[in-house]
């Protein structure tokens, strides 16, 4: 076991996992943010999408190791204070979550397109959204 340091969603958090184990696993496991779901667990479905360090990354292929002292923000870390967030509030009004498992590795990437490119063109939504395979739509 190895004590990996941090921050999480603005939370400062040590915890003690093996250096080999996905963020994934110790988000869902071990810290109960279950928000951030595994869909192919072998980073080609972009289901378990986090920022990490301001940047979008698989969870399921990310080691512990490699992100100690790292900044990573979930799907929950989106909310302020209770109250949704400006794209978890558009996904629900205009139905843009089907089933859910997709919708958290959306949203984080919406999130990290937004805070690079306030004004995005549809191509490069579609760029930013394209590592996110949503299985029930046709993506429209």
């Amino acid at each position: 076991m190895t004590a990996i340091s941090l921050r999480l969603n603005g939370e400062q958090l040590t915890v003690d996992v093996p250096p080999v184990e996905r963020l994934s696993t110790i988000l869902r496991d071990r810290l109960s943010r279950t928000g951030t779901k595994v869909g192919c667990d072998a980073g080609d479905c972009g289901a378990c999408t986090v920022l990490i360090d301001g940047e979008p990354a698989c969870s399921c292929l990310t080691a512990a190791a490699q992100i100690d002292g790292s900044d990573i923000v979930t799907v929950e870390g989106l909310a302020d204070n209770g109250s949704l967030h400006r794209l978890q509030e558009s996904f629900l009004h205009f139905g843009a979550a089907q089933c859910g498992i997709c919708t958290p590795g959306m949203l984080i990437s919406a999130e990290a397109l937004l805070r690079k490119t306030p004004n995005p063109d549809r191509k490069q939504v579609e760029d930013a959204l394209g590592g996110v395979l949503c299985r029930c739509t046709g993506y429209h």
